[in-house]
């Protein structure tokens, strides 16, 4: 049996929502991902993690 530590907060202190993506600059959060972290199960966790993935490769293969 594996035990596997809880998903760590993406939060690198980088604390500002940017107006025009909605999205904490810092960690690519939504606001509403930011507030519900600390009530998310493991696979809620992981799920705002690959969003925000998804988030980081749309922005670097745009430039930003």
């Amino acid at each position: 049996m594996t035990i596997m530590s809880p998903t760590p907060s993406p939060c690198i202190q980088v604390c500002h929502l940017d107006d025009a993506t909605g999205l904490c600059a810092g960690c690519l959060r939504t606001i509403s991902e930011i507030t519900l972290w600390s009530s998310l199960d493991e696979a809620g966790r992981r799920a705002v993690i690959a969003a925000v993935a998804v988030r980081k490769q749309r922005l670097a293969q745009r430039g930003d």
